[in-house]
């Protein structure tokens, strides 16, 4: 019996399983996710392409690249092929894509709705272990001027300054803010100290002509509007 390759390298694959050749006859948007990992993988291990290797690393995710993007190097390193090397080269790829969606939503700008904050901030905060509180700076024209952490804190809740809060947007001039916050619990439900701050702040802000529009709870997949609600 011939003795096993050390690896399947993607230029001893069959002329239908290279990726790399794949992309550059066809363009990027005929491969699938496994074969796109699999190019940035390079190599599988002594039993399995590296296509298959990533079809099975995605099958642990349910095929779902958000959820892949959580893996840590550890758990990357699990996988018979997947070297530290390798780990840290998907996780800093799932890293550019995930910052790539974030700034593709920021370039509208122009904030219509509730849904459009969340595709903003989503990317930025909704996959967190810990809560973070945000805010969005608006002109008179409801477009982005800036938006900062105003916190950071544990899971069981963070502080906000809301002095510093309008601070900056006196700063910047800002006339309208929208306030944003995780929770990695996953509930929506609003607590009595997301309460006691959002009225905090419309009430300070009215004296400087500052408007809150909105305050977004934020989870991975989904928000809670206190202005859809009717509780601003």
């Amino acid at each position: 019996m011939s003795e096993k390759p050390a690896s399947f390298s993607i230029k001893n694959w069959s002329q239908d399983d290279q990726p790399r050749e794949k992309l550059r006859d066809k363009g990027k948007a005929v491969l699938s996710d496994a074969e796109l990992v699999a190019i940035i993988v390079g190599t599988g291990n002594r039993e399995e392409s590296a296509v298959a290797l990533c079809k099975r690393i995605l099958a642990s995710v349910d095929n779902n690249l958000t959820e892949l993007g959580k893996l840590s190097i550890k758990q990357l390193m699990a996988f018979k092929g997947i070297g530290e090397a390798k780990a840290i080269t998907i996780g800093a790829a799932m890293e550019l894509g995930r910052r790539r969606r974030g700034e593709a939503a920021l370039e509208k700008m122009k904030i219509s709705s509730s849904s459009s904050v969340f595709e903003i901030m989503q990317p930025v905060i909704g996959e967190l272990p810990h809560e973070e509180f945000w805010i969005v700076y608006l002109n008179n024209s409801n477009k982005i001027i800036q938006k900062n952490q105003l916190s950071k804190g544990g899971i069981t809740g963070t502080l906000v300054d809301v002095r510093l809060a309008l601070k900056t947007a006196i700063e910047v001039g800002a006339v309208g803010i929208i306030l944003v916050h995780n929770h990695p619990s996953g509930t929506l439900k609003p607590s009595e100290a997301d309460k006691q701050v959002t009225s905090k702040l419309i009430a300070a802000g009215k004296s400087l002509d500052i408007k809150v529009l909105d305050h977004l709870i934020i989870t991975e997949k989904a928000y809670f509007s206190f202005a859809d609600e009717g509780i601003l």
